[in-house]
């Protein structure tokens, strides 16, 4: 499933199998919330930016069409026309989101749905459920997500609780993958660890969570207003106690600069909205930093976006006319911003790939960790 093909320190390069191919590590996974990337882009377009694994969330979709539509539609793969590997995350994120409208006890959740207001209950059992109908390659089990800081005594709670609920989603997923008609039966689980900002309880639970030999690892809880390097601390903490067989994934994660000192601490796999989020909103990446297309600077810039970059914007169109159509509200200004981005993401790990594969990791690491985040300093750019 997991074969690490070699390490510079901590960073690995390794490669992963699922029932819908083969990922190279480390990948980040390109977010399609609700069976798509928003700002019009498609699974097909996909493929063209190499995208290498696609993540969708449990939470939305039960909402909308209904998980079990898209079970009677063949599950997601067929539903949204993806025919490469998948992840669902477990719902436990939006639960946190929806702070307000929520009451957690040991069986589960009882929430408000953002939509209607329709009262919903979800625990380990539903989530699982839930990702199965789905059909995805990879399902996160269900957890609660703590704000930073909460109270260590909270967090202790919640972490206990979380490492029980991981029990009730292993036994319920093996369960489901088992049954007849199951729409993906080599559907993984991984487990996630959780513990708030406190190493102590990090470990533990991480210690605790691995005694169940998933199918991978992942770091969630972070990025959710901590301070970054308080983030990058605990993964320290953290990472010695993850089964170094297994794929690890940092949740939620983030900024270009994040992702290459995510490498460095050990993390195989990444996901964040942040990269389509920046692009709707006219923040571009480039290799020489961040631009504002909006910028009055490249109203009549024949340029693309980055010269060196050879996706499909760049290929096509000038930084003008992008930021012609941002200005004026048309919808293939989000487009146009969001494919870029997420090309400039996937080139990104193709890039960090090489680097490890050639063992200069650390040095590819000093160059562009907090170059990629700021604002392009060459006026030129």
């Amino acid at each position: 499933m997991f074969q690490l093909l070699k390490t510079e320190v901590k960073a690995r390069r390794g490669v992963f199998t699922c029932p819908h191919g083969t990922v190279q590590t480390p990948v980040f996974m390109n977010v399609g919330t609700c069976g798509a990337i928003k700002g019009a882009v498609s699974a097909h377009d996909l493929k063209e930016i190499g995208c290498q694994i696609e993540l969708s969330n449990t939470y939305h979709l039960h909402l909308r069409p209904g998980d079990d539509v898209v079970r009677q539609m063949g599950g997601l793969h067929k539903f949204m026309d993806w025919d490469g590997p998948m992840l669902t995350d477990s719902g436990g994120f939006q639960v946190f989101s929806l702070s307000g409208l929520r009451k957690i006890t040991e069986e589960g959740v009882t929430f408000a749905s953002h939509i209607d207001g329709k009262r919903i209950f979800m625990g380990p059992e539903e989530s699982m459920r839930i990702q199965s109908n789905l059909g995805s390659d990879i399902a996160m089990a269900f957890d609660e997500c703590v704000e930073n800081p909460a109270p260590y005594d909270y967090v202790k709670a919640s972490c206990e609780r979380t490492a029980r609920w991981l029990d009730r989603c292993a036994v319920e997923h093996r369960k489901l993958n088992e049954a007849p008609g199951c729409v993906n039966p080599g559907q993984m689980l991984f487990g996630i660890n959780q513990g708030g900002t406190y190493a102590d309880l990090r470990k533990w639970h991480m210690d605790e969570i691995a005694k169940l030999d998933c199918d991978g690892y992942a770091i969630g809880g972070l990025a959710v207003g901590e301070p970054t390097q308080t983030m990058y601390d605990i993964i320290e903490a953290v990472e010695p106690h993850m089964p170094k067989e297994k794929p690890r994934y940092l949740m939620g994660v983030g900024t270009p600069s994040n992702i290459i000192e995510g490498v460095a601490r050990g993390v195989d796999f990444f996901d964040c909205v942040m990269p389509a989020r920046n692009a709707r909103h006219g923040k571009l990446y480039t290799w020489e930093g961040t631009i504002n297309i909006k910028n009055e600077k490249y109203k009549l810039d024949s340029r693309p976006i980055d010269p060196t970059c050879n996706c499909p914007v760049c290929r096509s169109f000038s930084r003008a006319y992008l930021r012609h159509l941002l200005t004026a509200g048309e919808m293939l200004a989000m487009r146009l911003a969001v494919l870029h981005n997420l090309h400039f993401y996937n080139e990104l790990m193709l890039r960090i790939r090489e680097a490890l594969d050639q063992g200069r990791f650390e040095a590819f690491r000093q160059k562009f960790s907090g170059k990629l985040d700021r604002p392009a300093a060459d006026p030129g750019i």
